[in-house]
C-alpha cells in the first residue's frame, strides 16, 4: 500500500518525550525517532497514531491534538508527517516492534528513551547529531512553547 502521509505520536510526560530506537539490522546503525508510521486501509487519523503507539512503545494513548504537519525528509518513505500530542492512558513503555515484514526486516525497535525538553543538552548523542531528528525536536519544542534550544548541536 502506498503511503502518503505518517503519523506520528508525540508522547509528553512530565516534560519529557518517549522516543524509540531503530536499530538496523545489516549495519548496525541506530537512531532516535518518534513513534509512528502508515494509516491502513478504513483507519481513520486517530485511531492509526494510537495503534502504532500501541505497536511501538506498549502504550495506549489518547489523541489530543494535531501539533502540526509538515513534509517528511527529501527521498523518505512518506511525503508529509502529522505529528500528534499524545496522553498516556495505561501501558507501560518498552520496546515495541514492526509489524511489517519488509521493515522488520530492515530494522527493529531495540530501545526506548525519555528525553526532557526543558534542556536538549543532556539529550543522547545520537540525537544532538542526527540532521533530521534534532531539528524535528527543536520544531516541536517550539510547538509546544518550550524556550529554543540556546546552542547547536554537536
Amino acid at each position: 500500500m502506498t503511503r502518503t502521509t505518517r503519523y506520528q505520536g508525540a508522547i509528553i510526560q512530565d516534560d519529557h518525550i518517549l522516543l524509540i530506537k531503530h536499530t538496523e539490522h545489516a549495519s548496525g546503525r541506530s537512531y532516535w525517532l518518534m513513534p509512528g508510521g502508515g494509516i491502513e486501509l478504513g483507519e481513520t487519523e486517530e485511531a492509526c497514531v494510537q495503534r502504532e503507539m500501541q505497536e511501538e512503545t506498549g502504550l495506549r494513548v489518547q489523541v489530543l491534538s494535531l501539533l502540526f504537519e509538515e513534509p517528511d525528509i527529501p527521498n523518505g518513505v512518506y511525503q508529509r508527517k502529522k505529528t500528534n500530542l499524545c496522553r498516556i492512558i495505561d501501558g507501560d513503555a518498552r520496546p515495541g516492534y514492526e509489524p511489517e515484514l519488509e521493515a522488520a526486516a530492515e530494522y527493529c525497535i531495540s530501545e526506548i528513551g525519555w528525553f526532557d525538553l526543558r534542556d536538549p543538552s543532556k539529550w543522547n548523542e545520537l540525537i544532538l547529531r542526527d540532521p533530521i531528528t534534532y531539528p524535528f525536536l527543536q520544531r516541536l519544542r517550539a510547538a509546544l512553547g518550550y524556550e529554543p534550544a540556546t546552542g547547536n548541536a554537536i
